[in-house]
């Protein structure tokens, strides 16, 4: 009997652990707690788990996923309502141009079909215009220039000049809409355009819309190191932009993009917590009351805020990022890594304790 004893005691604490084990799984959010990304904490806060967070959109927006939708669905009704809706408003009409032609790249008989019904539509136009140049870039592929092929390389440049050709179109039958413009922006990527060129062509932009983030953010891609300028241009650019912006354009953000484009180790926190870093974040704290809640790229500025304000360790202020953003991922930081909802359930996960 005694040598039965240890083994009873054994098997009764087994016992009590499996049952306490079922007992809490029962307890409402105990599920949701133990999700991958998802915290305790960060469940009680009513934040997603990771596998809730949409990797490829970057939020919300009612008006334009309703345009989206459609035309997935193969209607370029809804489509052409949402840009009559939009009109003038430049941010948000480049915004809807960009998921429209997404769609497009994909599979265009939608768009073809609105140009048959409704020939030399404007709104048409800019779609097909920056589908051209999003195809082209898919025909290139995401991979360095050396581990492109020479047929990756010649399909890609052969559909950027056709892009042109729909660039110059899309201008032709709406002179005052930016959209095409910021199109050409990125075919120039591709193409190599000189500085002289993207010189004139920010003048043709800047005079249709001088505070343009979506056209900002294309330029300064351009001018990054990676492309066709150098860190030292991309910084002045960005510079320049925030001097001269009133507030609620968003464009102080743009150091932020220069400063994480330039980094040989972006997740690196010694990168960020220099007081020219920290002044560059607080500006862009400083803009955003006055950001209009529809703007098409206020959430991805909030992503970028979040992921600077854990690497300066300020993790309540990054807490009221994430929680203006959850459930949404498509955004930089996280897109330039393997798995966007991955990384950025992590660094909630910082802020969430860092701000206990």
């Amino acid at each position: 009997m005694a040598r039965l004893l240890p083994l009873l005691v054994i098997a009764l604490g087994i016992f009590f652990w499996y049952r306490s084990r079922r007992s809490a799984a029962g307890r409402p959010g105990a599920a949701a707690s133990s999700a991958p990304g998802l915290s305790k904490e960060a469940a009680a806060l009513g934040l997603l788990p990771q596998d809730r967070q949409v990797a490829d959109r970057l939020m919300r927006d009612p008006q334009i996923d309703g345009a989206r939708e459609a035309a997935e669905r193969g209607a370029w009704e809804p489509a052409a309502g949402a840009m009559a809706a939009i009109g003038r408003d430049w941010e948000r009409r480049t915004a809807l141009v960009i998921a429209l032609a997404r769609v497009a790249a994909e599979e265009d008989a939608w768009l073809t079909a609105w140009e048959a019904a409704c020939p030399g539509d404007p709104g048409a136009a800019a779609v097909r215009a920056r589908s051209t140049v999003f195809l082209a870039w898919e025909l290139r592929g995401g991979s360095s220039a050396k581990e492109t092929s020479a047929e990756q390389f010649e399909g890609f440049h052969r559909v950027l000049l056709r892009a042109r050709e729909d660039i110059a179109r899309a201008v032709e039958l709406d002179a005052e809409d930016p959209s095409p413009h910021v199109s050409d922006l990125w075919a120039g990527l591709g193409l190599g355009y000189p500085h002289a060129y993207v010189d004139e062509l920010w003048t043709e932009i800047t005079t249709r819309a001088p505070f343009h983030f979506e056209a900002h953010y294309g330029a300064l891609q351009y001018w990054c190191a990676k492309w066709h300028g150098s860190a030292e241009l991309a910084r002045d650019f960005a510079d320049k932009a925030a001097s001269g912006a009133p507030a609620g354009t968003l464009l102080p953000a743009l150091r932020l993009i220069a400063h994480f484009e330039h980094l040989d180790r972006p997740l690196n926190g010694k990168h960020y917590g220099t007081p020219e870093v920290t002044a560059m974040t607080d500006a862009v704290l400083a803009d955003l009351p006055a950001v209009r809640p529809d703007h098409p790229r206020l959430a991805e500025v909030r992503h970028l805020l979040a992921f600077f304000l854990v690497q300066q360790k300020r993790h309540a202020e990054a807490l009221e990022q994430f929680r203006a953003v959850d459930g949404y991922v498509g955004a930089l930081p996280w897109d330039y890594f393997g798995n966007p909802a991955k990384l950025y359930c992590d660094y909630r996960e910082r802020a969430v304790q860092g701000a206990r």
